[in-house]
């Protein structure tokens, strides 16, 4: 498993690079085109979620202390799970999507077009049931109907924004303001972090750069975990934000897409390791803002996802109905987020699935490949 991982991986870094050297200045536009930041900021919420904003406070403690990490500091292994070059797997499909798959339409291939969407609707519904395993951890003393309600709730609300795009624009936007305020409002509630010690402790991301070639490949089990993660959600993010470019060039969008998203979460990380650099405890107020913040953040992530699989299969509002959209997308993703309780589900799966779906879009592209020369702006 490991080895198919790290072949796609270097298969997948290798072909963004091919694309920015090659096709630098073709222009990438969406049939929804967008201001840079409604762009990045759909992008940004749709694919993230909660975890990043609970989980690294009890991550570093181990990056820490576990042999595996010790080439650089926590922060910078946060950072790398995170931000940086992860981010080249959602520039290659957004570029595909935006660029290629207008042409060729291969996603429109039955057997593509159902493994496509059985990814985006298991993925989505994995995504609600990781909230809700995790509930306990972000909420202490949290009981069981409270639980199980919460993702209710959300799922219901994620139903409800992705029955009209403009809904999830709105809500993007609006959520990664709110972002940006947590990190301003963490950072003043924490005794002595001013510019200067903020600088400091940032400066710590430093050991990302510096050892880049340690962060392609698998550190560990749990870095495995997360880069099957980001390879589960890289076609369906792709796919979802492709149509919200607004025409920027092949180099701008990679530079946008690499660059941009990794600000705001370098100074999250850093702002939370100088409280566990310090011992610093957060308020109740802070820690129910980032609650708050992050249940936004699966919202975001859920209804892009069932946005995109409803456009696909033709399941929308304008078919069905307002009322029978929500009731069966609701009965649909909530049910699946239940069932996961009961088997033994592992985002590898996806992952492994998702880069066989690579493996054949590759195989078929080599195929069409004299009618694919992009046109340059």
């Amino acid at each position: 498993m490991t080895t198919i991982l790290s072949v796609a991986i270097i298969v997948t870094l290798l072909t963004s690079a091919f694309i920015v050297i090659k096709g630098r200045n073709v222009l990438c536009k969406g049939e929804i085109p967008s201001s840079l930041f409604a762009f990045l900021a759909i992008l940004f919420t749709s694919g993230l979620d909660v975890g990043l904003i609970m989980f690294p406070l009890t991550e570093f403690p181990v990056y820490a202390e576990e042999q595996a990490y010790q080439f650089t500091n926590p922060l910078a292994i946060e950072f790398g799970f995170w931000g940086g070059l992860v981010w080249g797997f959602y520039f290659l499909t957004t570029f595909y999507f935006c660029v290629i798959e207008p042409k060729v339409k291969l996603f429109e291939i039955p057997a593509v077009k159902i493994v496509n969407n059985i990814v985006v609707i298991a993925t989505c519904a994995f995504t609600g049931f990781l909230f809700l395993s995790y509930l306990p951890s972000y909420v202490d003393g949290i009981s069981d109907p409270m639980r199980f309600g919460l993702v209710a709730i959300v799922v219901l609300l994620a139903v409800l924004s992705s029955t009209d795009i403009k809904y999830v624009k709105v809500l993007s936007i609006a959520s990664t303001w709110l972002f940006l305020a947590l990190i301003a409002g963490v950072m003043l509630n924490a005794d002595g972090l001013g510019l200067p010690e903020l600088a400091s402790t940032l400066a710590g991301i430093g050991g990302y750069f510096t050892n880049l070639d340690q962060f392609i490949l698998p550190i560990s089990d749990y870095h495995q975990f997360y880069l099957f993660w980001w390879f589960s959600w890289s076609i369906m993010i792709g796919q979802f934000v492709a149509r919200f470019v607004g025409g920027l060039k092949t180099w701008q969008l990679c530079a946008a897409l690499l660059v941009i998203p990794s600000i705001p979460l370098a100074l999250w990380f850093s702002v939370l390791y100088y409280y566990h650099a310090n011992a610093l405890e957060i308020v109740d107020m802070m820690k129910l803002a980032m609650i708050v913040v992050g249940i936004i953040f699966v919202i975001n992530s859920l209804d892009s996802l069932i946005r995109l699989y409803t456009s696909n299969m033709d399941l929308t509002v304008e078919r069905y109905g307002k009322t029978r959209y929500i009731a069966g997308n609701f009965i649909v993703m909530y049910g699946l987020i239940l069932a996961y309780q009961f088997t033994p589900f592992d985002i590898a799966w996806v992952g492994l699935l998702v880069i066989a779906l690579y493996a054949v879009i590759y195989l078929l592209l080599l195929q069409r490949r004299p009618g694919l020369s992009p046109q340059p702006a």
